[in-house]
C-alpha cells in the first residue's frame, strides 16, 4: 500500500473540511481524485504534502508515518501544483539545476538527473530558453520536469493540463502514463476533466463535503455504469441500466412483444464518468 489514511479530520473556524476521511491508494497506481469546488481535495493534498496540519487521524506514506517521518516522506514524494512553480527568468536548465540542488543533487548526479527529466518531458529544444517565453504547454511540462527531480515514489499532480491546447494536453497525459509505467510511480491526479481521469486512472475516488462518496477501480465503475441503448422502429429511444443484471431488458422486451413493437437497433455502451460524477454530487453550482 502506497498511502493509507484513517479517520482524517480537518476544520477551519468550526467548519469541517475533511470529515473522518479514510482512504487507501495502491502502490504503482494512477489514482484519480475528483470532487467539486470546496469538496476538500486541495486540503487533503495539502495535508499529505505538509503544507497545512491535520486536526486528527493517521496517515502513512510508503510505510512512513506522517507525524513522525516527515523528512523521509518529503524525500520520496513530489508535488506539482496547478500554479507555475519555477523562476520565469531562468532557463529550463537553470531551473532544474536550482531545484535539483535543493534536493541535494550535485556534480554528475545532478547533470544526469537533469538530462533524464528533460528527456522525459521532451524539453530538449528549450534547455537554454527563459521560461517566461514558453507557451502554456511548455510551462506545464517544465513544472512536471521539476517534480521528477527527486525520482519520487509518489507524485501529486494538481490539474496539470489547465489552460493548454489539446495537442499539449494529449502529450502531457502520455508523459504521465509513461512515468507511471516506466518508474512504477504512484500518481495522485486531481482534475476537473473527466475524460483525462478515464484515460489515465486505475482507481477513482470522488470527494464531496469532506467525505469519500465513491471509491472504485475504473473497470468496476465502467461495468456498473453499463447501459443498453435501444431504438424502436417507431423512432422511440430508450436506455436501460444493467448494473443490476439484465432483468430490466427482459422485462422491456416482454412489454414490446405485448404491444407488437419491434427493435430497430440495439447497442451496448456506457455512461461517461462525467454523468456519474454529476449524479453523485448533484448539479448545483459550487463556489
Amino acid at each position: 500500500m502506497s498511502i493509507k489514511i484513517e479517520n482524517l479530520k480537518k476544520s477551519y473556524d468550526q467548519q469541517t473540511i475533511l470529515n473522518n476521511l479514510s482512504l487507501t491508494i495502491e502502490e504503482g497506481s494512477v489514482f484519480g481524485l475528483l470532487g467539486p469546488n470546496g469538496a476538500g481535495k486541495t486540503t487533503l493534498v495539502s495535508i499529505l504534502n505538509f503544507l497545512i496540519p491535520k486536526n486528527s487521524g493517521q496517515i502513512s506514506v510508503c510505510g512512513y508515518d506522517l507525524d513522525h517521518h516527515a523528512k523521509e516522506i518529503k524525500q520520496i514524494c513530489s508535488y506539482v501544483p496547478q500554479t507555475y512553480a519555477f523562476y520565469p527568468k531562468l532557463t529550463t536548465y537553470e531551473n532544474l539545476e536550482f531545484f535539483g540542488a535543493l534536493y541535494g543533487l550535485k556534480n554528475q548526479a545532478l547533470k544526469d538527473k537533469i538530462d533524464e527529466c528533460i528527456e522525459a518531458t521532451s524539453l530538449q529544444n528549450y534547455v537554454n530558453k527563459q521560461a517566461h517565453t514558453y507557451s502554456g504547454g511548455l510551462k506545464r511540462r517544465l513544472n512536471i520536469a521539476i517534480g521528477l527531480l527527486n525520482d519520487p515514489k509518489v507524485l501529486y499532480l494538481d490539474e496539470p493540463t489547465v489552460g493548454i491546447d489539446p495537442q499539449s494536453r494529449n502529450y502531457i497525459l502520455n508523459v504521465i502514463k509513461n512515468i507511471n509505467k516506466e518508474k512504477n510511480t504512484t500518481i495522485i491526479y486531481t482534475s476537473h476533466y473527466m475524460e483525462e481521469v478515464e484515460f489515465l486512472c486505475d482507481d477513482i475516488a470522488i470527494l464531496d463535503h469532506g467525505e469519500i462518496i465513491l471509491h472504485e477501480k475504473k473497470e468496476q465503475l465502467i461495468q456498473q455504469s453499463a447501459q443498453i441503448h435501444i431504438e424502436l422502429e417507431t423512432g422511440e429511444k430508450r436506455s436501460i441500466e444493467t448494473q443490476n443484471g439484465f432483468n430490466a431488458l427482459v422485462d422491456y422486451c416482454s412489454e414490446l412483444k405485448l404491444h407488437n413493437q419491434n427493435i430497430k437497433h440495439i447497442e451496448f455502451g456506457h455512461k461517461n464518468l462525467e454523468a456519474m460524477f454529476l449524479s453523485l454530487t448533484k448539479q448545483d453550482l459550487r463556489d
